[in-house]
């Protein structure tokens, strides 16, 4: 039985607008309008170079704003999948009756505890290191925030048209200051005046590779920390010790595999794009990764860099298990000190 592609978009969207209605406002109001910006764009489906229409994108916002305000209280529906009614969280076992279909699947947590929810079409079913990695492409239904990559119960989630997007909003956003930093280092690896569709699909394939690597980098985490990391995720939830804990990880994830893989490569674009990300709690916390970019982009030929990334590997192991012996000692006030030791 082929599953009804039209049903289940729209079963999969409800869930995605009930968590949107949850933690949609949590961004600062900058970061909102500019999300709900792109999220408009995507469901309208305006390419990207298209100026939205104002007085449109002005009455569908308030139009989903009041759609979430009656959604508050509910909660998440079934996925009905050929016949079958199962919970929105068990991925794997909706995704045995979509994938056959060239359809992916995904209902997790995220940051803060936000559920996100996705349906898009399959591009391909891979492995890396023995995960499996599925690679998606168009999205049917989507939350107001796109995550582009996710590891969820040992399975990598790679989202192809998120990553498209988001690079897309981050060239947006260079192009209204038009700094010559990172990021414009890392566009220049791309002849985006010449061809711009094209420059976007070669720059989004990259990505997609780093990003890719990174969520290795969170499974090797993950068999380092085991399940006492889950538990300091939600002791420290919605908190400064939860930035600070998730900072600490991606630092470990990106020493032991994104980085070292990219360095080793002279990945110059991917490397550049790195740095123009590496931004607020993860900046904080290893400013020595900064200052050892800054030396390449001076003309140090990447050692100080290959230095940092294999000092790094231990120091942020060894600081994770730390947090952890932290939150499992004192559980109730783990969230605060740990903000509080990195606090500036």
């Amino acid at each position: 039985m082929v599953p009804d592609l039209y049903s289940l978009s729209a079963s999969v969207q409800h869930n995605c607008h009930i968590s949107d209605a949850l933690h949609a406002r949590n961004y600062t109001m900058c970061t909102y309008l500019l999300k709900m910006r792109e999220y408009y764009r995507w469901e309208r489906k305006f390419p990207f170079n298209t100026a939205l229409p104002k007085q449109e994108l002005g009455d569908w916002l308030s139009h989903r704003e009041a759609l979430w305000e009656g959604l508050e209280a509910q909660d998440f529906e079934d996925i009905r999948v050929k016949g079958q009614r199962l919970d929105p969280f068990e991925t794997a076992a909706i995704n045995r009756e979509l994938l056959p279909h060239g359809l992916v699947y995904s209902g997790g947590y995220g940051g803060h505890a936000a559920p996100h929810f996705f349906l898009a079409d399959l591009i391909r079913a891979d492995r890396r290191e023995g995960l499996p990695v599925l690679i998606a492409g168009r999205e049917h239904a989507r939350d107001m925030a796109a995550p582009p990559a996710m590891l969820l119960d040992g399975t990598l989630f790679i989202r192809r048209e998120s990553m498209r997007r988001m690079l897309w909003e981050k060239i947006e956003e260079w192009r209204w200051k038009k700094k010559q930093d990172a990021m414009a280092r890392a566009m220049a690896c791309y002849d985006f005046d010449a061809d711009f569709n094209q420059a976007l699909e070669q720059m989004t394939d990259n990505e997609v590779e780093s990003a890719l690597l990174h969520e290795v980098g969170e499974w090797r985490a993950e068999e380092k920390l085991g399940q006492d990391w889950a538990a300091l995720l939600q002791s420290v939830s919605a908190t400064r010790g939860e930035l600070v804990a998730r900072a600490v990880r991606d630092h470990f994830a990106d020493c032991v595999s994104t980085l070292p893989a990219l360095l080793e490569q002279e990945d110059e674009a991917s490397l550049h794009f790195y740095f123009a990300n590496l931004k607020g709690m993860r900046r904080e916390l290893f400013p020595e990764l900064s200052e050892a970019y800054q030396h390449w982009v001076d003309g140090d030929r990447l050692q100080a860099l290959r230095q940092q990334v294999e000092r790094g590997a231990g120091r942020w192991l060894e600081t994770a298990q730390k947090l952890v012996s932290m939150c499992r000692e004192q559980p109730e006030t783990c969230a605060e000190k740990i903000g509080r030791m990195y606090a500036k």
